[in-house]
């Protein structure tokens, strides 16, 4: 079982991510418009806005963001941010979600309404300055996450129940062919929110609503579950001095007050230690 990492109460917490240089976790409230993060015990913030949800490392001193609008390039130290590309920015009613870097230095960034309408959003990715559309018509783009090597890529549209499993060019990072079925949660009622692998390939699933984070073989059998705190397990990662530390952010939507008054730790972020060994995010290559 998991402890409370952070007790900042996020209203949607996502994006965790490990910067493996500065050994430091940066995550999101993406309804509160804020980045988050700390230096030992000394909790760091920094506000925004608009939606913001979903970060990358470039080198010790520069992250890449998604926002509602686009992908900027961000420096933690100044707060300077710059714009990359923008992203759906002529669309208000959509915002940026789920995205994580791939080993080839790629970015995948999801997109979806701001109330969750259906197939209002897709999955892009960004390499090398440049911005391209993988999957349209997403309702809610989570589960971004990629194969040691750099072989495979998941993700879901939450939705579906579905997580889905992509062939990835090895050298480019380029997708090839159809995407197909990796696990297929619909008949246990299972929602697969954000995902992250481990050094063995296997993939490690937020389960919004589940209050766990499920590890699934690549043959998509089911391993384990690790519990979390909060009813609403959003996104998972890997850290910590031996990458053996695995995080999870949750959420205080959708649920009522009553539940948030009984269960004060909705919407923190925690860890649970020593659970196996994750593998480091890759930089991405601007």
């Amino acid at each position: 079982m998991s402890r409370v990492y952070d007790e900042r109460v996020c209203a949607l917490g996502e994006g965790p991510l490990w910067h493996p240089l500065r050994k430091q976790l940066f995550w999101f409230d993406i309804l509160g418009k804020r980045l988050l993060s700390r230096e030992g015990e000394a909790p760091l913030e920094w506000a925004f806005d608009e939606y913001v949800s979903a970060a990358g490392w470039v080198d010790r001193e520069t992250l890449i963001l998604a926002s509602e609008t686009g992908l900027w390039r961000f420096d933690p130290g100044s707060g300077q941010r710059d714009l990359l590309v923008p992203l759906e920015a002529d669309n208000m009613a959509t915002r940026s979600n789920d995205g994580r870097a791939d080993p080839q230095g790629g970015f995948w960034i999801g997109t979806m309404g701001k109330g969750a309408e259906p197939k209002a959003g897709a999955i892009y990715r960004y390499y090398r300055g440049e911005l391209r559309k993988l999957v349209p018509d997403v309702s809610i783009s989570n589960a971004i996450c990629f194969a040691p090597g750099g072989g495979l890529g998941y993700y879901t549209d939450t939705l579906s129940g579905r997580v889905m499993r992509w062939a990835l060019d090895r050298d480019t990072g380029w997708p090839i062919g159809a995407a197909e079925v990796f696990v297929d949660l619909r008949a246990e009622g299972l929602n697969p929110d954000g995902a992250v692998t481990d050094a063995e390939g296997n993939v490690w699933i937020a389960q919004w609503g589940a209050s766990r984070v499920a590890a699934y073989a690549p043959d998509g059998t089911f391993l384990r579950a690790v519990g979390v705190g909060g009813r609403h397990s959003s996104c998972p990662a890997f850290g910590g001095a031996e990458m053996t530390s695995l995080f999870c952010t949750t959420a205080l939507e959708h649920l009522s007050p009553e539940v948030v008054a009984a269960e004060p730790q909705n919407g923190m972020t925690f860890v649970c230690e020593n659970v196996t060994r994750g593998q480091a995010e890759p930089a991405v290559i601007l």
